[in-house]
This record gives structure tokens, sequence and C-alpha cells, in this order.
């Protein structure tokens, strides 16, 4: 048990560590004699309780808010980073997103009587929100991509090296019966 302890412990120490980035913190912390790995978590869980009890629709509304505000965030990052990588990453996520809400609109009346459907599309929505989990692709790939191919049929998008190919080949078919007057 006492391992257990140490190990909470020490998790909740890195979470203080990693929230020093933040004065905003700092200075609630300062006021409230509570360390901020506490009044996160605190935070969290209580977030997470009004998504669950879902009391006057209020879990669709916190839902939605979890599955812009902390995307959106890293959307924006994404789009100072000279890579392309996380952005299609996050473009690949509103994707999901979209999709999603999409079902979600025209299926209500089946939902409403999923119990706490808010709770379980919260995580859901981390899951594919977060970059550490890489949930958007995969979900994209096995279930939105084969719908749209079949409804609207999107193509695959030929990249730099299928055209660098295709110019290639194309120089060699025209380059063929040709002589060069070199005897090999």
């Amino acid at each position: 048990m006492s391992q257990i302890i140490d190990q909470v412990q020490a998790a909740l120490q890195n979470i203080d560590k990693e929230l020093e980035k933040y004065p905003a913190l700092k200075n609630l912390e300062k006021q409230i004699p509570v360390p901020k790995s506490y009044l996160l978590l605190g935070f969290v869980g209580f977030y997470f309780i009004l998504i669950f009890l879902n009391i006057g629709g209020i879990g669709q509304l916190l839902s939605n808010i979890a599955g812009l505000v902390i995307p959106g965030y890293y959307s924006l990052l994404a789009l100072e980073t000279p890579g392309k990588a996380d952005d299609t990453q996050y473009l690949t996520y509103w994707v999901v997103f979209a999709t999603l809400n999409v079902f979600e609109f025209w299926s209500k009346a089946i939902l409403y009587w999923v119990p706490f459907y808010y709770l379980f599309k919260t995580a859901f929505l981390l899951y594919i929100g977060l970059p550490q989990y890489g949930g958007a692709d995969l979900v994209y790939r096995a279930i939105v991509k084969p719908i749209a191919q079949k409804l609207i049929n999107i193509q695959p998008h030929a990249g730099p090296s299928d055209s660098l190919k295709a110019q290639a080949q194309s120089a060699v078919d025209a380059a063929e019966g040709h002589s060069t007057g070199v005897s090999l």
C-alpha cells in the first residue's frame, strides 16, 4: 500500500511541476493554500461529474467544450509549426469531430436513451483529440474514410513521389525507340 501512495505522490509532484508554467495557477495556489495538482484534479473531477449527471442537458455543452477547446488549442499550435504531420493530425480530428456531430444531430432520439452518452463522448473526444493517442487517424481510416469513399467517391491522393514516378515513366516512354547514337 505504501508503494501505491508513493507513486501517487510522485505523480502529483510531476503535475505540480508541469503546472509551474502557469502564473494564474501560482496566484490561485497562493490565495487558496491547496496544491495546484489538487485544484486541477478537483476541477477535472467536478467537470466529469457534471457531464455524468447531465443536469439540465449540461453534459452535451461540456462534452462539446472539451471537444473544441483542447483540440482547438493544439490546432493553433500546429499551425505555427513548420512540419505538416501535426496539421494532418488535427485536420483529421476536425473531420471526425464534424462527422460525429452530424451523426449525433440526426440520432438524438436514440442517443437520449443511451446512459452516460456524453461521458463516453467526452472520453472519446479526448482520445481522438490528444496527440499522444493518435485516435483521430485510427477512427478516420477505419470508419470515416471507407464511408466517404463509398458516398462521394474520394480517390486516393497522389503524393509527390507518385508524380515524380509518373514523370520519369513518361520520359522513359518518350525515349523508347529513339537512338542516342551511342553503342554499348
